[in-house]
């Protein structure tokens, strides 16, 4: 084993436990679990230390031997990933052995020295006895386990990690620089991004809406940073939601705002901005990350003079609490727009990070506080006399005048546009709380 980070793929027929083990090992909840066969289509990969050595887990979509375009893309994904991994984790449920199961097998033939037959809802000692039935796949290891009821999982583990056969060298896992994420609305256009932006084809590409359901990572360098970027499923109006699996898609796709830098709200630009993106966007900024809104399909509009100009124009008056965020018109699926796409990310990630010390802070203010007019209200004059900034990534500040939080909102938003202007914090979120003054 060479001091790479060795891959772990599960991989079986739908409805075998593949999800349930994964989120096992992990000891986490990463991948989407339902009683509904085929929830998960992409590939899922995930951190996993084992053994004090990182290890790349990679859960699978099922393989079906027959079915419509879109089961037939995740099949060839299991496939692939199989292959390309140092070590494959055939999961099989020990109840029923069926004719996809051995099709399947049939597949994993010219790989079988690095397959481990995993045969799983062995929930108990007594079907155990079941394993013989499995001995004529031909095969050197099985093992059965309960995923669901943490039979077993302990030995699974130790087998595992006996047959990578770690490297006295650790492998540090590699920060990246940056995190993305890309969320919007089902069809928008998420999943051929990212396929663009990392040149691999990491997540399916369909036609149906919501085919992404579990958040799909991948990585890529620009311009000397590393990227982690997210494609996520999208994200309809509550009243659209119907399924359990679509509910907790959804949920984590708002979860990833949180575990990201920068995200690009990918929007239908024939469609345009529409409601439910206005309420993505709320939690962008609410939750202090970057956004910028990537109007993709760009070059399936008609063109017209100023067209840039006239459709950021709209969208600042449609929403005008995304006046700040930058718009970059682009084509996932030519590649047109993607440059000046991460340069805006890049842009956007430094500003994000930008701190500025209190005494430059303090200097500024009294500039600003001498170019507006005194702010009086029914007699009662409202000043600001100190500001600090808190926190990068939410960027906060903190000011202190001589009526706190009864100051009016059109001085604050007075100092967070200069904070903006005069400070180089233009397309991010400014958070500014006032205290002081009247407050107890």
């Amino acid at each position: 084993m060479s001091d790479r980070v060795p891959k772990v793929a599960l991989v079986g027929r739908p409805n075998v436990g593949k999800s349930t083990l994964f989120n096992r090992l992990l000891r986490s909840r990463k991948a989407i679990t339902d009683p509904t066969p085929g929830v998960t289509r992409d590939p899922i990969e995930a951190d996993w230390i084992l053994d004090g050595h990182p290890v790349k887990l990679v859960d699978t979509g099922g393989y079906k031997t027959e079915g419509n375009d879109l089961d037939a893309k995740v099949t060839a994904k299991s496939i692939a990933k199989a292959k390309e991994s140092d070590l494959i984790l055939l999961i099989l449920d020990l109840m029923e052995l069926t004719a996809e199961d051995e099709e399947f097998v049939r597949l994993l033939r010219p790989l079988s020295e690095k397959v481990i037959v995993v045969l799983n809802k062995a929930d108990g000692m007594e079907r155990e006895a079941l394993m013989a039935d499995f001995y004529s796949l031909g095969f050197s290891e099985y093992l059965c386990v309960s995923a669901a009821h943490n039979r077993r999982i302990d030995e699974l583990e130790e087998l595992v990690a006996a047959r990578l056969k770690f490297s006295d060298t650790v492998v540090e896992a590699v920060e990246p620089d940056l995190r993305l994420a890309i969320l919007g609305k089902p069809n928008a256009g998420k999943s051929t991004l990212v396929n663009r932006l990392t040149g691999l084809d990491l997540s399916i590409v369909s036609p149906e809406p919501g085919t992404t359901r579990d958040p799909v990572e991948g990585r890529f360098e620009y311009k000397g940073s590393t990227f982690r970027v997210l494609d996520t499923a999208g994200i309809r109006r509550k009243t659209k939601v119907g399924e359990n699996i679509e509910y907790y898609s959804v949920n984590r796709a708002l979860k990833t705002i949180e575990e990201s830098d920068v995200v690009v709200l990918l929007i239908d630009a024939v469609e345009g901005l529409s409601d439910q993106d206005k309420k993505i966007a709320y939690q962008i900024v609410k939750d202090g990350r970057g956004i910028i809104l990537g109007m993709n399909k760009w070059d399936q509009l008609p063109k017209v003079k100023n067209q840039v100009e006239a459709y950021t124009d709209r969208v600042r008056f449609l929403f005008p609490i995304l006046d700040f965020a930058p718009v970059v018109p682009l084509s996932a699926k030519d590649g047109t727009g993607i440059p000046e796409l991460l340069a805006t990310v890049l842009k956007v990630n430094r500003q994000l990070h930008q701190r500025i010390e209190t005494a430059k802070l303090n200097e500024m203010l009294k500039i600003w506080m001498e170019d507006i007019p005194t702010t009086q209200i029914k007699g009662v004059i409202y000043k600001i006399r100190y500001l600090t900034q808190v926190s990068t990534m939410p960027v906060k500040f903190i000011a202190f005048g001589n009526h706190g939080r009864d100051t009016p909102g059109s001085l604050t938003e007075y100092i967070i546009n200069r904070i903006r202007k005069d400070l180089g914090f233009q397309d991010v979120p400014v958070e500014l709380e006032v205290k002081g003054g009247t407050e107890k």
